[in-house]
């Protein structure tokens, strides 16, 4: 049975900057195995549908709760590979964070945070299908202002 997980691809809007400039991503660095980068996401717990555990993963792991967040309609991708020989699916929705002051606190898991516009954020992303995922949230995004 391959592993499941969910969560969120968390943006917010830098008011000082115009589109697609004032878009930055939230990535959270690991602090175990190679320090990747990845947006807040965890493994289904049993009885647990996919976006509430997208919602749990996201409040253990960046403080953000579902009173923080917007989740934008129309948006969920899933992500396939594989992990240690098992096959692995990660469900990501997109979510802006209206108040852009709003702190982020990492849990235990993590080390560091950032906020990056596109082109930082898939460099640290480096997993092509997390920055083809990323792109394609920044062009849901454009299309859906109108400025693309």
């Amino acid at each position: 049975m391959a592993l499941r997980a969910c969560g969120f691809i968390i943006f917010r809007r830098v008011a000082q900057r115009p589109p697609p400039d004032n878009i930055e991503f939230l990535l959270l660095q690991t602090s175990y195995g190679e320090h990747h980068w990845t947006p807040p996401k965890g493994h289904v717990d049993p009885g647990e549908d996919d976006l509430t555990t997208a919602l749990r993963e996201t409040r253990e792991e960046a403080g953000l709760g579902q009173e923080h967040l917007r989740i934008v309609e129309n948006f969920v991708k899933e992500l396939r590979y594989a992990v240690r020989g098992r096959d692995k699916s990660v469900l990501y929705w997109l979510a802006e964070l209206p108040d852009p002051s709003t702190a982020v606190t990492l849990s235990d898991e993590h080390q560091d945070f950032r906020w990056a516009r596109l082109e930082e954020a898939c460099a640290l992303a480096r997993y092509q299908d997390l920055q083809d995922t990323l792109k394609e949230a920044q062009r849901h995004l454009l299309t859906a202002e109108g400025k693309q």
